[in-house]
């Protein structure tokens, strides 16, 4: 088969609807320091047009190796050609400058020769998709083999945790092949970043600023894997691109927008995935090289019950939201409170202060025990009034009523409800005089919510809802690497994610 360059470890799957806004995602991608280039010509509307393309992009970005696939609709592409349409089509691509084709088992399996114009010319991927579920790979695996090819790809879908390492472990098992084994899904995810650790050529990502083309793809540049997973020698960076700093891994969940905090490089991997697979999942993490992930809603309480270790304050909040693996036991954190009391303590000594805490909820409580461990006089209110005095019992704090507040005073307010958040932004809990010097509002989208607005005309000192953000993710870098957190550049991330959901 074809002789051709090595090919890099994660290829950008470009899947758009012309020819100019392919190139556009093209060079872009190019510019960022991406080298392994996927086109997907069933995507366009005239494929022939964007194989030509190929030569053109090439000739501007010469060290950028482009994989040219033409997947069929019988097979779950967008092409609805003729097999020999197919093969003519990618064959245009090669003789435009692609130095790699994608080509279906179900096209090549049968007639061998169809193979043989790319023989020596580019390299051919064989690949095989199961859109449902995990099959025995064995078997996929057997018939695979039997048409020879440069690398063999082997794509499921995961319906359980166990299904990646079924799905890792085909690569694993044939060292002599160069194999890509991928699961898609939600599930599917560790797969994406573990493969090429246990043997996967290369793997996949979404482009920066545009849909995967495969469920449960991540934006490129794609998280470091795990520290302890690397080779002797091998660098995070060079595994997974040229950019280090600033590089982005989605860490948070929920009713927010995912914003990327974590700079490459960290040696750290979030899953997600059905509270129901909680078990299943650290059946999964034990046999993987995984050194800790973050938990979100609705996991952070139900996750507490398979850890080894849990902190003290992590206990009494009743919630984790980060998880590490040391000594062979699994130990779980609560770095939300860290987010409260770390800014807060800039402003003001929290033994000798008063604090309003608004909420009843999960927020309002870690934060009434952070602040209640740190020395402050607590007080909580909200709007409903039983679950606000069932707090107040277990954290020993004071239980307050909308209306006594008029007549009363505090150091810092420390709003913990979703009010004011996007797209709500005109909410606010207060509509005159806020009872406090420091306003300190948890919610962090927008950057700049109506109660901040309202305690800045007041002449408030304010604490905006990034900070807690940006303090508990830098607590959660901290405890997983050892290392200090680079608070400015995970800050710049933060704001550059909101910025663009706001665009």
């Amino acid at each position: 088969m074809a002789q051709t360059r090595s090919l890099p470890r994660i290829c950008i799957a470009l899947g758009l609807p012309d020819v100019s806004t392919l190139l556009e995602h093209a060079r872009r991608e190019a510019e960022a320091g991406e080298a392994f280039l996927e086109f997907r010509l069933d995507f366009l509307p005239d494929p022939c047009k964007g194989a030509a393309a190929i030569a053109s992009f090439l000739e501007q970005f010469p060290d950028c190796t482009v994989l040219a696939t033409c997947r069929r609709h019988q097979n779950h592409g967008k092409f609805n050609g003729s097999i020999e349409e197919q093969l003519a089509i990618l064959d245009l691509a090669v003789r435009n400058g692609a130095q790699a084709v994608d080509i279906e088992i179900e096209t090549a399996e049968g007639a061998h020769e169809r193979l043989s114009p790319f023989r020596g010319r580019a390299q051919v991927v064989l690949s095989y998709h199961n859109y449902e579920a995990t099959p025995p790979l064995d078997t996929i695996v057997a018939r695979m083999l039997k048409v020879p090819a440069d690398a063999y790809k082997i794509v499921t879908t995961a319906r359980k945790p166990s299904d990646n390492i079924r799905v890792l472990a085909a690569a694993k098992g044939l060292p002599k092949q160069r194999m890509i084994v991928l699961a898609m899904g939600e599930l599917g995810f560790p797969t994406r970043v573990l493969s090429p650790v246990f043997g996967g050529t290369f793997t996949y990502a979404a482009p920066m600023q545009a849909d995967g083309t495969a469920a449960g793809q991540v934006s490129a540049p794609l998280p470091a894997p795990p520290v302890s997973s690397r080779k002797a020698g091998e660098d995070g960076a060079d595994l997974w691109g040229h950019r280090r700093a600033g590089s982005p891994l989605h860490f948070t969940g929920g009713p927010q927008p995912r914003i990327p905090i974590a700079p490459r490089g960290c040696g750290v991997s979030a899953f997600s995935g059905d509270p129901r697979h909680a078990a299943r999942f650290f059946s999964l993490a034990d046999k993987l090289p995984l050194a800790g992930f973050s938990v979100t809603i609705p996991h952070k309480q139900k996750i507490i019950r398979y850890l080894d270790v849990v902190d003290p304050l992590a206990r009494r909040i009743g919630a984790v939201n980060t998880v590490w693996r040391k000594a062979g036991k699994w130990r779980g954190s609560n770095t939300d409170a860290a987010g409260v009391t770390g800014p807060l303590a800039k402003h003001l000594k929290l033994s000798k202060s008063s604090v309003l805490i608004v909420g009843n909820g999960g927020a309002a409580r870690g934060a009434a025990f952070a602040l209640s461990d740190a020395g402050a006089k607590i007080s909580l209110v909200g709007r409903n009034a039983d679950r606000v005095r069932a707090l107040s019992k277990v954290c020993g704090a004071e239980s307050l009523m909308r209306e006594q507040l008029a007549n009363m005073h505090f150091d810092a307010v420390v709003h913990a409800t979703p009010l004011g958040m996007f797209p709500n932004v005109n909410e606010c809990f207060f509509q005159g005089a806020i009872p406090a010097d420091i306003v300190f509002d948890m919610v962090y989208n927008p950057r700049e919510t109506a109660l901040l607005k309202r305690a800045i005309e007041q002449g408030k000192t304010v604490i905006p809802g990034l900070e807690m953000f940006i303090e508990q993710a830098a607590g959660q870098f901290e405890i997983w690497t050892g290392e200090s957190a680079p608070r400015p550049v995970m800050l710049k991330a933060a704001l550059e994610a909101l910025d663009g959901n706001h665009k």
